[in-house]
């Protein structure tokens, strides 16, 4: 059996569970989620596909949203390798885009703000879960607050109905188990100039959002927000955000949640504490028909490329000599009583920056670990080495120049 089917076992979904997706709407339709019975490997039936209950709860649904379509072609990836968390990025910024910037979803503006890294610890590289949403280090972008591990979440899994329009084969690709999680080029494609500079003042728009003195908008608020509103942004919708109605919306999954479930799942999804407030409004009015667009507002649409549409440069996979030269991703997990590891985990060393980077560890860290008056080390590794001894840090299978993934990177593992 392949390493990746054994991270597979039974579902194990609670009543608790089952409940809050009755009240979400989520199984208003009869055929809308199936149950796995005691298979310990997906089977999906014809037209179903493999998702967790701890996606639906962050925003997706079925049909899926065009944005999430062509996200997931542009970067080669399924469903189930995406982590709770990264979905959780996704819908927010699909709310983000659609009710405080008054524009569809943008990949342009995406592409700004996020990269894709691949999800593992030092003993384990994951398939399901396998790929991480991070924002990038030198964006400055909401503080999400994602929970430090979402416990549990790869036994929720179900099957959930595939809605395709006509004009389309699948709306999600059918779930296949053996695929393996290869990196592209486009887990790190940045916006062309041309795209920076379109979407120029949306960014402005965003910082003008997070510093706004008394109207400061914050990423809990804007999962709040959509989680109130009983709307799912990761779904194929008749109408933007934009236009939302109110009670009577078309787009609407259920009724209002009640006070206590509304702030019981803010908190479960995020690392809010019992002493933290859960916020009952948003500080910035969001775009609704109650508070329309500006007249002549631009759309500035954006979509990624489609898989209807054919290959895409984009989705070029790195090979993996390549990769061992690059930005392969490697998550230190919880580093415990280690100060050098503590010092680096929010290092980014990439590419061509990888020299300045190490020069900067370096003099960061000489207080702590003076190193030798000998040549700069050139890598991550190197430096390691000369700071401590390498049996200690466990790296003997680590690439040369291996990327440690920073604070904006979410587990949801």
């Amino acid at each position: 059996m392949a390493a990746e089917d054994l991270e597979w076992e039974r579902s194990k979904i609670s009543n608790q569970d089952l409940n809050m997706m009755k009240k979400l709407g989520l199984m208003k339709k009869e055929d809308a989620i199936r149950f796995p019975s005691e298979e310990s490997y997906p089977n999906p039936p014809m037209e179903y596909r493999v998702s967790f209950v701890d996606h639906l709860i962050r925003g997706l649904s079925a049909p899926i949203h065009d944005f999430l379509r062509g996200l997931l072609f542009v970067y080669g990836i399924q469903l189930h390798q995406l982590t709770p968390n990264s979905i959780l990025h996704i819908s927010i910024f699909i709310t983000l885009c659609e009710c405080f910037l008054g524009v569809p979803p943008n990949w342009a503006l995406w592409k700004r703000i996020f990269l894709l890294r691949r999800n593992a610890s030092r003993n384990a590289t994951y398939n399901i879960g396998g790929v991480v949403i991070c924002v990038r280090t030198d964006v400055d972008y909401f503080d999400v607050k994602f929970p430090d591990s979402v416990q549990g979440w790869r036994k929720k899994w179900l099957y959930i109905h595939e809605e395709s329009a006509n004009s389309v084969e699948h709306n999600i690709i059918p779930f296949d188990g053996n695929a393996k999680i290869q990196r592209r080029r486009s887990w790190d494609a940045e916006a062309s100039e041309e795209e920076k500079k379109a979407t120029e003042a949306l960014m402005s728009r965003i910082h003008q959002l997070q510093n706004t003195r008394g109207k400061e908008l914050s990423g809990v608020q804007i999962t709040a927000y959509f989680l109130r509103i009983r709307v799912q942004p990761l779904q194929a919708r008749k109408n933007p955000l934009w236009t939302y109605a109110g009670g009577n919306d078309a787009n609407r999954l259920s009724s209002d949640l009640s006070a206590k479930d509304l702030e019981k799942l803010i908190r479960r999804i995020s690392r809010l504490n019992k002493k933290d407030p859960v916020p009952s409004s948003c500080r910035v009015e969001p775009y609704s028909s109650a508070n329309p667009l500006p007249e002549n507002h631009p759309t500035m649409a954006s979509l990624p490329p489609l898989p209807e549409d054919g290959e895409v440069e984009e989705q070029a996979i790195v090979a993996e000599d390549n990769q061992a030269q690059t930005n392969q991703g490697f998550d230190l997990e919880n580093p415990v009583n280690d100060p050098l590891l503590d010092a680096l985990s929010y290092l980014e060393l990439h590419g061509s920056e990888i020299r300045e980077g190490v020069s900067n560890a370096s003099a960061g860290l000489s207080t702590l670990f003076p190193l030798p008056e000998e040549e700069e080390p050139s890598t991550f590794l190197a430096l390691a080495k000369a700071s401590i001894h390498r049996e200690d840090l466990e790296f003997e299978d680590a690439p040369e120049n291996m990327k440690v993934l920073g604070k904006h990177c979410c587990p949801g593992c």
